[in-house]
């Protein structure tokens, strides 16, 4: 794995140790990052990335211009591989990572909203499709004018929250990534 574009281009990034996580391919998140480039400006942004795993997206972020970057991740060897990249990248300024369950991290946690919010979630987490995008946009996660970027398998689609649109689908393999934002700026 290794960064796509920006300030870190082509520095390598370290996988969690072990078979819990499923790193997104460097080929996917650059076509996540080349569609994000053509309607959102990541100059300054504050990035979530949830179920981080290598913190490949939200470092991603801070490579393309992201002010900071929070990192939430639970599994131990991802943790470590997470820190690894952001000392190896030398970012530590501008990220934080809890060590905590997503969920949980999301009942009870408060912050300011978020400009990109990222999530590769296990593709067997069902409230992934189900309960995350209502935690996202009725806890006021999703800055007004912010993109919230959902990894799931392809062939399962996400339940879209009454206060969100449905922006679009990118598929990539295995993986699909739907693109959602606040209805009103689906205009």
């Amino acid at each position: 794995m290794r960064i796509i574009a920006g300030a870190f281009k082509s520095r390598l990034l370290a996988a969690p140790k072990g078979t819990q996580t499923r790193p997104t391919t460097d080929r996917a998140r650059e076509s996540v990052f080349n569609v994000l480039q053509n309607s959102f400006d990541l100059e300054g942004a504050r990035a979530l990335d949830l179920f981080a795993g290598s913190g490949a997206f939200g470092l991603e972020a801070l490579s393309r211009g992201a002010g900071h970057a929070t990192f939430v991740e639970r599994n131990k060897n991802a943790l470590a591989a997470v820190r690894n990249n952001i000392a190896s990248l030398g970012v530590e300024g501008r990220a934080t990572i809890h060590a905590t369950d997503v969920y949980s991290f999301l009942k009870t946690n408060r912050s300011a909203p978020f400009d990109l919010i990222f999530s590769d979630a296990p593709y067997e987490d069902a409230r992934a499709l189900t309960e995350l995008p209502s935690l996202l946009f009725e806890g006021g996660w999703l800055s007004n004018s912010g993109i919230a970027l959902l990894e799931h398998r392809a062939g399962t689609s996400i339940a879209v929250p009454e206060t969100a649109f449905w922006k679009r689908e990118l598929k990539a393999g295995e993986a699909a990534f739907s693109l959602l934002t606040h209805k009103n700026l689906s205009a």
